[in-house]
């Protein structure tokens, strides 16, 4: 097992990618290689960093849990957006907002848990 599969917040955020995917799933399949795709990529980078960022010195490892969050709050835009033109219902969004503030909670709280 990697150090970063030990990890709650990586586990939080692959479970966050996977609901971010099956809203991205539901978009009209006009969007799939559009807001589907960046919602998809966007999400799966928070996993991503925080896994790459988990070997080196502590600051950097700083520096990817930053980019974390960054990522983390581009799929906030876009659930936003995606609610604005009608693709995704209200209890969803908000249900999806929740998500993402625990998890970058949790985020910073590790990053400043890190000597």
């Amino acid at each position: 097992m990697f150090r970063f599969e030990q990890l709650e917040i990586w586990r939080l955020a692959v479970d966050y990618a996977k609901d971010c995917y099956r809203i991205a799933d539901n978009f009209p399949k006009y969007e799939t290689y559009a807001l589907g795709d960046q919602l998809r990529r966007a999400t799966i980078s928070i996993s991503n960093n925080i896994a790459e960022g988990s070997v080196g010195s502590v600051a950097n490892f700083k520096k990817y849990l930053n980019v974390a969050i960054a990522s983390t709050l581009e799929t906030v835009n876009i659930l936003n957006f995606a609610y604005e033109i009608k693709y995704l219902k209200l209890k969803d969004k908000e249900e999806m907002y929740e998500k993402a503030e625990r998890l970058i909670r949790k985020i910073r709280n590790f990053s400043k848990s890190l000597q």
